[in-house]
């Protein structure tokens, strides 16, 4: 269940990136960029979720790992997907 709400918060903060982006510069490219800023901040995020599993909740790090990948990875590929969307158009 835990692993659902922070992969949901990632899509909001994805969302919260875009509408920024969007009242930024009203533009696809603005929406592309802010977009491509996500990512290093999801990961900080992610990373930060991963450590807070080691040191307060007790599990290892090789246990955290497939869960910081999976965290990380999908709405990362949603901001991908969302700057190659855009950057058709």
């Amino acid at each position: 269940m835990h692993m659902i709400l922070v992969m949901l918060t990632g899509l909001l903060l994805l969302a919260v990136f875009a509408l920024l982006g969007k009242l930024w510069g009203a533009d696809a490219a603005s929406i592309m960029l802010a977009a491509k800023y996500f990512i290093p901040v999801w990961l900080a995020v992610a990373l930060v979720n991963m450590w807070v599993g080691v040191h307060k909740a007790g599990y290892s790090v090789a246990q955290e790992l497939p869960i910081l990948l999976v965290n990380f990875a999908v709405p990362a590929a949603l901001a991908l997907g969302l700057v190659w969307w855009l950057g058709r158009a």
